[in-house]
């Protein structure tokens, strides 16, 4: 676009004969100005803890991290169902969805950044093919073994899961979409099978297998926090907290105050109680959602989730889509990270000072495993790499 584009003509003119409109040229309306302007955030790049001062650093890494190994993670995941687990690598190329690189890049540029556990060979007719190392397959089959020896622990979080849905059914899509997040082996929806005093599949009204609670467990719906109220009754009395509204006016001391804050909060509402009757904007309503993410969270591996995930269950956990109020408002128990699109929420109790996990699954120790190998193969200047 020329300058006379912008600036009709008599108005060039004119400010060629006042000096005091030349400044039209270096207005903020100028076309170098829009140049220089600085470009706003967008939401994929804004963070969700505005405030510098308020991020907790190795929660923010543990996303840096993820984001650096999305590629050999979702490639294990799609290659491991493969026929030899191999794949041809011009149909490689249009899966960057699956395989986790970026949309436009050549896919064999991620391959060669972990030699260790993927390779590139050809056959015979000259075509080439993405595979895993000896390796990677001596790794998978750990991984299996793994997986077997915690079946039972699997299927009792997820009957957790199931008792505190609405309907006490979850269609099984959703579950395997979440399966990572919760230690979940690919093939759950056969393992399900096995377990008939537990779980039926029915289908539902749009023709989706659904995952259903055959016997209600008492002894299965006891919160994490509620075992834990045993032995730290005062950390789980500090782990929410909801004010009294008014209490400022009494101008009461501190110690008074805090008792009466005490008094609002407690009793908590149990994730495993009904929720789907409590009226949406009630205390007990949103103590109710809290307590399910906290439960939610306690049943993952990492104690952490990305929200999407969370959201996933909307429907079945009635959460509502002003969930992010209520975890920003519980500071002391949820640390949430990442950005406005794709931010995750941390179970901080479940963390020591240093960001490590307290208890570690055997799953997780696995999994750091073979970050340990993918992270010291691949490239990046010492600046960019996270250890694990």
């Amino acid at each position: 676009m020329s300058h006379h584009q912008i600036f009709p003509s008599k108005t060039l003119s004119k400010t060629l004969k006042n000096p005091n409109l030349r400044n039209l040229w270096t207005s903020p309306l100028s076309p170098k100005s829009f140049k220089n302007r600085k470009k706003p955030q967008t939401p994929r790049e804004s963070p969700i803890q505005p405030e510098p001062i308020r991020r907790i650093p190795h929660f923010e890494s543990i996303l840096r991290r993820d984001s650096l190994l999305r590629f050999i993670t979702r490639t294990k995941a799609y290659l491991s169902l493969q026929p030899e687990h191999v794949l041809l690598l011009d149909e490689a190329g249009k899966l960057h969805r699956e395989l986790g690189f970026p949309r436009g890049r050549k896919v064999i540029r991620s391959v060669h950044r972990h030699p260790s556990l993927l390779q590139t060979y050809r056959h015979g007719d000259g075509k080439v093919w993405i595979g895993f190392t000896d390796l990677m397959e001596d790794l998978l089959r750990e991984e299996a073994s793994i997986m077997d020896s915690m079946e039972t622990q699997r299927m009792i979080a997820v009957r957790k899961l199931l008792m505190m849905s609405a309907e006490k059914r979850i269609p099984l899509s959703k579950i395997h979409h979440c399966r990572n997040v919760f230690g979940i082996p690919d093939d759950f929806r056969d393992r399900v099978l096995k377990y008939p005093e537990h779980f039926r599949v029915s289908v539902d009204e749009d023709g989706r297998p659904v995952l259903e609670l055959v016997e209600w467990d008492p002894s299965l719906a006891v919160s994490a926090l509620e075992r834990d109220f045993v032995t730290d009754e005062d950390g789980v009395k500090r782990a929410f907290r909801f004010p009294f509204e008014g209490a400022k006016s009494l101008r009461l001391d501190v110690d008074n105050e805090r008792k009466l804050n005490l008094l609002n909060t407690l009793p908590l509402v149990s994730p495993y109680s009904e929720g789907s009757g409590l009226k949406p904007w009630s205390l007990e309503a949103e103590k109710y959602r809290v307590g399910v993410v906290h439960e939610f969270l306690s049943l993952t591996l990492e104690k952490r989730a990305l929200i999407h995930h969370i959201m996933e269950f909307k429907e079945e956990l009635n959460l509502t889509k002003h969930l992010y109020w209520d975890l920003v408002k519980q500071a002391r128990t949820f640390y949430l990270a990442g950005t406005e699109m794709n931010w995750a929420v941390f179970l901080k109790s479940a963390y020591d000072d240093g960001g490590e996990l307290i208890d570690m699954d055997p799953q997780v120790l696995f999994n750091q495993k073979l970050w340990r190998y993918a992270l010291e193969d691949d490239p990046l200047s010492a600046n960019q790499r996270i250890q694990v």
